[in-house]
């Protein structure tokens, strides 16, 4: 067997591929265009960058509230395609509920490493806890989600040494909801990823979330797609069981009806998503 019960490339593909199905440029289409309208109604700074590299940037979605949390949002695309642009839709509903949104960019597999993925993601929550006042947020209040790649990239934040590794407060997330993630990585090498992503074994232990220590007593919340295939769900409670083994506080549910797409509505305006993040901060 490649990996647990799946003895090929195909089974994987199929599991693991969720655009199967679907019409990637509609899907892209849709969200580029909510994404632009709400830069055009929304104050927003555009590419803050939070490292030295032209991908590490983000876009920060004002509250009216000066000194209002700071959310960061991490996008999918299986750390080897999109960027922040098509993701700033999600920042809609936070907006609204008073809530400041960073839509975070990084660079993509195989331009760069799989580990330096992850280091652009930390590099963002660093680089907001820091200096996150110079843009009027509170950057004492931060929490962070991420979809898919970003859902995986999401838990490897929870699994950060912040206060050895960057001098920063092991407190410094208020919560954290992770959306259809992948925790496992096993499974990729063998997968129609692979020449993009060119994972090598020590990557596998070495970044998946499901095999490190949680390091961020955080509120953490996993989701999937009801509808999604079996193995989001899967890895979600198998990552669920990982962090309740360790005494945090987490819960996992499955989202009726949602596919790996769809999923993302519930950031509209008083979706299930701004509701679970503003109960992070509070509210």
């Amino acid at each position: 067997m490649l990996y647990r019960d799946f003895a090929t490339q195909e089974a994987i593909d199929r599991e693991y591929d969720p655009m199967r199905g679907r019409d990637p440029a509609a899907l892209l289409g849709d969200w580029q265009a909510r994404s632009d309208a709400l830069r055009e109604r929304c104050r927003v700074t555009e590419n803050v960058a939070f490292g030295p590299t032209l991908a590490e940037r983000m876009d920060v979605y004002h509250a009216d509230a000066e000194g209002a949390p700071l959310h960061l949002f991490l996008h999918g695309g299986y750390w080897r395609s999109l960027g922040h642009r098509e993701f700033g839709f999600v920042a809609e509903g936070l907006v609204a509920a008073g809530i400041n949104v960073a839509v975070v960019n990084y660079a993509l597999c195989p331009t760069v490493a799989f580990g330096e993925v992850v280091r652009q993601a930390r590099a963002a929550v660093a680089w907001a806890y820091r200096h996150g006042a110079s843009l009027g947020v509170d950057p004492s209040r931060l929490s962070v989600s991420g979809h898919s790649a970003g859902g995986h990239l999401t838990a490897m934040l929870l699994a950060t040494d912040w206060q050895g590794k960057y001098g920063l407060p092991d407190d410094l997330l208020e919560g954290a909801l992770c959306i259809s993630g992948l925790y496992d990585l096993r499974p990729f090498p063998w997968s129609w990823l692979q020449p993009k992503l060119q994972l090598t074994g020590r990557d596998v232990q070495t970044y998946s979330p499901l095999f490190l220590p949680c390091r961020v007593a955080a509120p953490v919340h996993l989701v999937a797609g009801g509808e999604e295939s079996m193995e989001f769900a899967r890895q979600m409670q198998a990552h669920a069981e990982h962090l309740e083994a360790q005494g945090m506080a987490v819960s996992a549910e499955l989202s009726p009806g949602d596919d790996h797409f769809t999923i993302l509505h519930h950031y509209a305006p008083g979706g299930r998503f701004v509701q679970r993040i503003a109960a992070f901060h509070g509210g």
